[in-house]
């Protein structure tokens, strides 16, 4: 499946904010959004004024660098995000994709970021109720218990990914145990509990047009 390998700092400059895909460098004052607040390339300091659909389409870009996901797997969740009998679209989009599985292993603490998580998942270093789950895209639900494999607790990368998250909050609707290295989903993620800044509804008139 394709994926984005360029310099994942452009798409934070192109989208004028920070995305934290970079883990400790968004951080610190390397971050390129506060050396360089403008989009890239030779006309990226140049003011464009943005048509209807382009405010709707950058605020859909948006939502999806932050998590990481392909156009298709985007229009593929706003499909059940539409099906679903309770809450609006948007908040139901947004409460999808908190709950892929490599979001809720960075929310735990137990990556720096979406794309380490993603990586992460990829390897098999997690179970989902005691089976492992490679799967990032794996969407979980109230009551699932995620941990590190026992075989990954002992290595040196997880050890100090813990330690420099140690300080950092766990999303309210997660529960995490530094000690066991073991989280479970409390319930499922509400609008309030998504921090990134986002006009959901424009993603949906964008889609329903």
């Amino acid at each position: 499946m394709a994926r984005y390998t360029e310099a994942v700092c452009r798409l934070c400059r192109r989208e004028g904010q920070k995305l934290f895909l970079k883990g400790d460098r968004c951080f610190s004052d390397k971050c390129s959004i506060d050396r360089r607040a403008y989009a890239p390339g030779q006309h990226g300091q140049g003011r464009k004024k943005l048509s209807e659909y382009g405010i709707q389409s950058r605020e859909k870009q948006k939502v999806r660098r932050y998590y990481g996901v392909l156009e298709s797997q985007f229009r593929k969740y706003f499909a059940m995000a539409e099906k679903r009998s309770t809450g609006t679209p948007g908040e139901n989009l947004l409460q999808i994709l908190e709950t892929r599985l490599d979001n809720v292993v960075y929310r735990m603490g137990m990556a720096m970021s979406r794309p380490e998580a993603r990586q992460l998942v990829r390897h098999g270093h997690f179970t989902v109720n005691g089976k492992k789950v490679n799967i990032p895209s794996y969407l979980v639900k109230a009551g699932d218990v995620i941990a590190l494999k026992d075989s990954s607790r002992s290595l040196e990368k997880f050890k100090a990914v813990i330690e420099a998250n140690s300080s950092k909050p766990v999303a309210k609707w997660l529960d995490f145990d530094q000690n066991t290295l073991q989280g479970k989903v409390i319930n499922l993620p509400e609008r309030a509990d998504v921090d990134l800044p986002v006009e959901e509804h424009l993603i949906v008139e964008l889609y329903s047009k």
